[in-house]
């Protein structure tokens, strides 16, 4: 079984997918496969440089992430220039490993943990989908405190995606992680319980 995880910026999604994993699920990360697409010698790197320019990338050559952020964030015409040459290389690579773990098992749980699932019109590829949910004020404050950010910047990042609110009325399953890691992990267990795995 394949199912899609997301969920809010600083909602907990990793938390989530640990524990889903500590039960036995195996774990697509779209953020580990969107960093590893953009290490040095990649064509992904060398067409998001010519797109940016050279100041986008550390001494060492490696992608400044900071600098490239700051400059996508507020900014939706540049970050639909990022988005056009990295995500056709993310999906393809996600779609891979989640095709090859499934042809190792299709009984267990597959959990595909993409943050812009919906934004990236990736939801089309799960049947069903859990979203890790917190309120939106919780957001800001734990965006703020996790990052270093102003409110100006924190809110500046919740505007370049999906309002919660709405992420959760589309999900198949949400998990509320506003509040402690105890509550968090009964409705992970609630959740495995309902899926029907051992």
């Amino acid at each position: 079984m394949i199912m899609g995880l997301t969920g809010g910026i600083a909602s907990g999604k990793s938390t989530v997918s640990a524990m889903l994993v500590d039960k036995g699920a195996r774990l697509v990360d779209a953020d580990v496969i969107a960093r590893e697409i953009m290490l040095p010698g990649s064509p992904v790197l060398a067409a998001v440089v010519q797109q940016f320019g050279e100041d986008i990338l550390l001494p060492d050559g490696t992608l400044n992430r900071a600098r490239l952020g700051e400059r996508v964030f507020h900014d939706p015409e540049a970050r639909q220039k990022l988005n056009d040459l990295t995500h056709p290389a993310i999906r393809s690579e996600i779609k891979k490993r989640m095709y090859s773990l499934e042809q190792e098992d299709a009984q267990g749980l597959i959990i595909v943990d993409i943050p812009l699932l919906y934004e990236s019109h990736l939801d089309t590829l799960f049947q069903e989908i859990v979203v890790v949910y917190i309120p939106r004020e919780m957001q800001l404050t734990r965006l703020m405190e996790r990052n270093s950010l102003t409110l100006a910047q924190a809110e500046g990042r919740l505007k370049a995606q999906m309002d919660i609110e709405r992420k959760r009325s589309m999900a198949t399953y949400a998990i509320d992680n506003s509040r402690d890691l105890a509550h968090t992990g009964q409705q992970v267990a609630d959740l495995w319980d309902r899926l029907g795995l051992s």
